[in-house]
């Protein structure tokens, strides 16, 4: 391809995405217990989820080192390329577009950063919706575009057992978490302007499988869709919501990607997590 794209571990893109449309990954680290592990080459989410069962625990996640981005962009320049779009995690969440962004300094012109404002195939689809584009030879400008549009048609909620993972990691504040916990309820989480915000609560898991539903239902609007849906050690949710999305949406579904979410969502979220990532196709599509 004319322009490559690049995007980072935490997009959890299903191997077959990854290869059709030649995505290069950048992983994050996750250190669980004072040992660091690349996210999908030597850290998986088992790895995490086992960690987090334990009684004494230190799981902590990082960016890439600028440096990575540097070593990865020319190599892929290098190899022909004439131009890279790099799309990543939320600056909400973490500072890997920021180290995407110092290292692209280097390469003048020839490098987009684009910041997804998610995460999760959040990340994924805007990734996909770039190499789409630079599939059928459109320049930089185009390529960056085309994902900067994704970003725009893609909503993420996610429920989690508790709220617990999230505080520790600096991803909520603690009166939200606190509030969580002291009623006893089931948190429905959802990425606005970049950071996660508490959106609903409810009862019981199986309530809140039927409210992700009903909460993809409403951001898919009128138009048809593609949905991803994650989840962390908790297969049995995931089934349950691809059976019951599959069900409300009918011939407005285009496709449906599952995958389990990596180890850096595992350290921030907790077991027991299910997603539903809802990717707007434009009306004119199709």
């Amino acid at each position: 391809m004319p322009v490559a794209v690049v995007t980072d571990s935490t997009a959890y893109l299903p191997t077959g995405l990854l290869a059709s449309h030649q995505l290069t990954v950048v992983p994050l680290t996750v250190v669980l217990n004072g040992m660091e592990g690349r996210e999908g080459v030597e850290t998986f989410p088992a790895d995490a989820t086992q960690a987090l069962s334990g009684r004494r625990v230190s799981v902590s996640t990082s960016r890439p080192a600028p440096a990575q981005f540097v070593h990865t962009y020319r190599r892929i320049l290098d190899g022909g390329a004439d131009g890279i779009v790099s799309v990543h995690l939320s600056a909400g969440l973490s500072g890997t577009v920021e180290s995407a962004g110092l290292a692209a300094e280097e390469f003048g012109d020839r490098v987009a950063v684009v910041d997804s404002r998610s995460c999760g195939m959040g990340i994924g689809f805007p990734a996909v919706a770039a190499a789409e584009a630079a599939a059928t030879g459109a320049d930089l400008a185009a390529v960056h575009a085309a994902a900067q549009r994704a970003v725009a048609r893609t909503t993420i909620y996610f429920y989690v057992d508790t709220l617990e993972f999230l505080r520790r990691g600096g991803r909520i504040n603690a009166a939200s978490a606190l509030l969580g916990t002291a009623l006893s309820v089931k948190p429905i989480m959802h990425m606005r302007d970049g950071v996660i915000v508490l959106r609903d609560r409810v009862r019981t898991a199986s309530r809140g499988i039927a409210r992700l539903v009903d909460l993809a239902v409403e951001a898919a609007g009128d138009v048809d869709v593609d949905l991803a849906l994650h989840h962390l050690a908790a297969p049995q949710r995931v089934e349950a919501l691809q059976v019951a999305l599959a069900s409300r949406f009918g011939d407005r579904l285009r496709s449906t990607y599952v995958s389990e979410a990596g180890a850096v969502v595992a350290a921030h979220a907790g077991p027991g997590l299910a997603g539903v990532v809802v990717h707007r196709r434009p009306p004119t599509d199709g």
